[in-house]
């Protein structure tokens, strides 16, 4: 989501100081009005690595949304064609029903999808269902023959993993700072832009919350709450993924374990050919 402009707060965006100190790239490229696929995403991301590259530096692409990690690294899951009759019969749906019913359906047809997939998440929730329709076989199944070891990139996985008390600690104190530096501001403007949010920016976790808490559905403190439980929610299936990555090299962080630290164990232990 740091693909968006003015998606600061809630995405954890680098401040502008880390970023005039160490160059980021495919941060600010697109208006929270707007969608962006995975392979619009690995488009921009292979720009961004060639200019590392030619620059003599070495890319890193850091993040914890493993579908556009493995994308990038391995390619675009070859998946059938869109069916714009589908699609639309479904969003009427989602529309109709809720998209709760459209994640229950998924649950049952793919429940291994649907465990991964946020129930707010209704691009990838349709995308499911009309995978599912159009072949008889869950997406899941079908993903998990993506790739097969082929790389796009040369490149090495290092993973950073936490204890779980410490992680959901964490979690909390984050979600508490967004909203004391400004998330819900921050989320009102978005709103009052005239061009609006795009349904894959307002499903953002962090901004799907204080939405509906702009919206008079829940108060300020629930949508704290909320926002502690689904980031701790996607915490928990974050491995699911992980997991597709079959020779990541671990690192278990420590609770006042320091940055810099890390990143010396990293550098000492990992062979980096």
């Amino acid at each position: 989501m740091k693909i968006y402009r003015r998606m600061n707060i809630g995405t954890g965006k680098p401040s502008p100081e880390v970023r005039a100190e160490i160059p980021h790239h495919c941060i600010d490229i697109a208006e929270p009005s707007e969608g962006l696929s995975v392979a619009q995403y690995v488009a921009a991301a292979d720009e961004a690595i060639e200019a590392v590259r030619s620059a003599g530096a070495v890319p890193l692409a850091v993040g914890g949304t493993s579908l556009y990690i493995k994308a990038l690294s391995e390619g675009l899951f070859d998946g059938p064609p869109a069916d714009p009759e589908l699609r639309g019969a479904l969003r009427k749906r989602a529309q109709d029903e809720g998209l709760a019913s459209l994640h229950a359906e998924l649950a049952r047809v793919d429940p291994t999808a649907a465990e991964r997939i946020h129930p707010n998440d209704a691009k990838r929730i349709i995308r499911a269902l009309e995978v599912h329709r159009a072949t008889g076989q869950p997406i899941s199944a079908l993903q998990s023959q993506w790739g097969a070891g082929r790389r796009r990139h040369d490149c090495i996985f290092i993973g950073l993993t936490r204890d779980k008390a410490q992680l959901n600690h964490r979690i909390n104190l984050r979600a508490k700072r967004m909203i004391e530096v400004g998330l819900r501001d921050e989320v009102a403007a978005l709103l009052a832009e005239p061009a609006g949010l795009s349904d894959q920016a307002a499903q953002a976790v962090g901004y799907a919350e204080m939405i509906a808490h702009l919206r008079g559905q829940i108060s300020l403190a629930g949508a704290l709450e909320q926002i502690k439980v689904n980031t701790r929610r996607l915490a928990r299936k974050q491995p699911t993924w992980h997991r597709r990555f079959a020779d990541v090299q671990w690192f278990s962080v420590g609770p006042d374990e320091p940055a810099t630290q890390t990143v010396e164990r990293i550098l000492q232990e990992v062979r980096f050919e």
